[in-house]
């Protein structure tokens, strides 16, 4: 075990622990998602079309896809807690160049860079708490790491956009750089959780999943909800800076989703062992559908802002009850599973970025949302029907963890 185990051990070194999983999987979520509210100011410094700002975010969304697998992998090798080190400090490194970046090309390699790295916080945070916690109380801890990627999102959010017009969008890349810096320093602290030598190797684990139907049902699941939740929400500040709105207004209506994440994370956590994995899908499909419809029929600050209250609601139940799934279906390779689970979900998030770009160069939101609504109901459909049938089989139990 890495840091100081005697240090962290007790009631008071598990909450401890649970801290500093907290920070960091919100400074993930803040790298992630401080990227969409800035695209158009970025664009106009740097005298770069929309679309081309836009190429930065995909590669940004592509490379944080790509590198889930590659680093749930190495970290059943060489451990959560070096993996997450290493992670932010590459990450500390790439905040830096990129807040001194003097074009859109060293910008973009920069970020991309940054993805790359900070897309090894999350899954290794769920994969420690999976590795550390018993499956009995497991869904609260995970709960709380939710709550902090959640608040993080709504940060990146609303605090890019009000910082990109106050002080300048160098100063955000900035902010994340310094926060894994000290990340990387205090995990120093966090104890390496005891694992099982790897069984097979990095191709076998991934093959062990791929070959269970039920992993490549939710594999999809979560492929689809990448595109529709995550690539939407790349264009919610620029539909309403569109409308005549500054980056701070932008940015603080685009952080209606992680708001709604947050809050009703909490009512997830109340629910659970109340109501069933189906029930809290089936209200997380009804929000998602009902979030992008408002918009749909047309685009304002209000409907802008509800519905990314809803789809953020969206997220907290029909999200978690996808990842809480994820985290037992192939049990025996829980890495391999939940790394694979969260690139898919970003490379979703890549591809809904990369179709929609046309639409939204020409400043066409309300087809971009009418786009989101017609993929959001097969997808709340299948994912209802996927897990009740699931549930049927008795392969685990009624209540979900949440994420």
């Amino acid at each position: 075990m890495t840091g100081d185990p005697g240090a962290m051990t007790g009631r008071r070194g598990e909450r401890s622990r649970l801290r500093l999983l907290q920070l960091t999987g919100l400074t993930s979520s803040c790298d992630r998602f401080a990227l969409a509210p800035l695209i158009v100011v970025i664009g106009i410094d740097m005298r770069a079309p929309l679309v081309a700002v836009l190429a930065v975010a995909s590669a940004y969304y592509l490379a944080y896809g790509l590198m889930q697998p590659v680093w749930g992998l190495v970290s059943d090798r060489i451990g959560r807690v070096r993996v997450m080190r290493i992670a932010l400090l590459g990450a500390a490194l790439a905040g830096v160049v990129s807040a001194l970046a003097p074009n859109l090309l060293v910008l973009g390699v920069s970020r991309t860079v940054s993805a790359a790295c900070v897309a090894a916080l999350i899954p290794a945070t769920l994969v420690y708490v999976g590795d550390m916690w018993p499956a009995q109380v497991r869904q609260r801890p995970l709960a709380e790491v939710l709550t902090a990627s959640s608040l993080g999102t709504a940060l990146a959010t609303a605090g890019a956009g009000a910082a990109a017009q106050l002080v300048g969008w160098r100063a955000v890349p900035a902010v994340t750089g310094v926060a894994a810096a000290a990340l990387w320093v205090a995990l120093r602290r966090l104890p390496e959780p005891e694992r099982e030598p790897a069984s097979q190797s990095p191709i076998g684990s991934l093959l062990a999943v791929v070959r269970d139907r039920w992993a490549l049902v939710v594999l999809v699941l979560v492929l689809v909800e990448g595109a529709i939740v995550l690539g939407v929400l790349t264009y919610l500040p620029a539909a309403v800076q569109a409308l005549g709105s500054s980056e701070g207004v932008a940015g603080l209506v685009a952080a209606s989703f992680g708001v709604g994440a947050v809050v009703l994370s909490r009512v997830v956590r109340s629910l659970v062992g109340r109501l069933s994995a189906v029930g809290l899908a089936t209200v997380g499909a009804a929000m998602l559908v009902a979030g992008w419809a408002l918009p749909a029929l047309t685009v304002s600050l209000v409907t802008v802002t509800v519905g990314g209250l809803l789809v953020g609601g969206s997220w907290a139940f029909l999200h978690t009850t996808l990842q809480s799934w994820a985290t037992e279906v192939v049990p025996g390779e829980r890495a391999a599973m939940i790394a694979l689970f969260a690139a898919l979900l970003f490379l979703g998030g890549s591809v809904g970025t990369a179709v929609l770009a046309p639409l939204a160069d020409v400043a066409a939101f309300d087809a971009v949302f009418r786009v989101a609504v017609a993929v959001s109901v097969p997808l709340a459909v299948a994912a209802v029907l996927a897990r009740r049938r699931y549930g049927e089989r008795g392969t685990i139990g009624p209540a979900p963890a949440a994420d």
